[in-house]
């Protein structure tokens, strides 16, 4: 349940640039049993993202896939390898399900989410 404590101001809200992306490519992260690695085209530029999906989705069913992506967080070393961005997810409480958010229909990539 949300509390007061967790209340965000729109302002803070506004900082995110939720963007679409497409996975170019996917694959298993060499040193880490439950990452994957996406290769993203955001439109104007392409990156590394690592995701916690691994147990969840075969590499190749997010290949062509449409992501919501958090754009402009800052770059981080993950076992190794750099991501730079943060794909959507939704999941059950006990995290047995995992579901990639996607646009209900194709949309050009780097559209802005909101």
């Amino acid at each position: 349940m949300e509390t007061a404590d967790t209340t965000i101001q729109y302002d803070d809200f506004a900082k995110l640039h939720l963007r679409i992306a497409t996975v170019l490519e996917c694959k298993a992260h060499p040193n880490a049993d439950k990452l994957l690695l996406l290769q993203i085209d955001l439109g104007t530029e392409k990156r590394q993202i690592c995701a916690g999906l691994r147990q969840f989705y075969q590499p190749e069913q997010l290949v062509g896939k449409q992501i919501v992506v958090v754009a402009n967080l800052a770059p981080r070393t993950m076992r190794g390898e750099i991501s730079q961005g943060m794909l959507l997810a939704a999941s059950n409480a006990d995290r047995s399900s995992v579901i990639v958010i996607s646009p209900s229909q194709a949309v050009d990539v780097g559209s802005k989410v909101s």
